[in-house]
């Protein structure tokens, strides 16, 4: 017998942001045409941080800077998503904190990363919780972008 739990999850994101992440671009516009940037982030629940690197992460998607993929696929070995990450010409890493989950992962798996961004080493205060500043989060963007770039 399966039994199923509804979750109701409080959270300080913005409707209008929930909504864009659900139509996320599928192609890369990050300046090299015809190579494909993946982008993975921690996407850690329990933390703003990891809360912050999954936004950061959708935030670059939808401006074209990569195509977001899913990190939990990788460390599951599902065959579909170690075909695309191993064909990537680039991918960026985007850790919440330095326990380092995203680049475990990764190196785990045998797949190299081309940039890697530790969002705690940007001077933000990991705290328990899903809730980040919005001003965070553009730190975190442009923190990518400058370090891709």
């Amino acid at each position: 017998m399966t039994k199923y739990i509804t979750l109701h999850i409080k959270t300080s994101i913005k409707v209008e942001t929930v909504i864009s992440m659900n139509h996320q671009q599928s192609s890369c516009n990050c300046g090299s045409e015809g190579k494909t940037t993946l982008i993975y982030s921690c996407s850690g629940l329990g933390s703003n941080v990891g809360q912050l690197s999954n936004a950061a992460g959708c935030r670059l998607t939808n401006e074209g800077f990569g195509s977001g993929s899913c990190l939990a696929g990788i460390g599951g070995t599902v065959e579909k998503l170690m075909g695309v990450g191993t064909a990537a010409n680039r991918r960026i890493v985007i850790d919440g904190c330095p326990l380092a989950c995203g680049k475990k992962i990764m190196e785990t798996q045998g797949l190299t990363i081309d940039d890697y961004v530790v969002i705690t080493d940007l001077g933000i205060e990991k705290v328990a919780g899903p809730v980040f500043d919005e001003c965070d989060l553009e730190m975190v963007v442009n923190a990518v972008k400058s370090h891709c770039l």
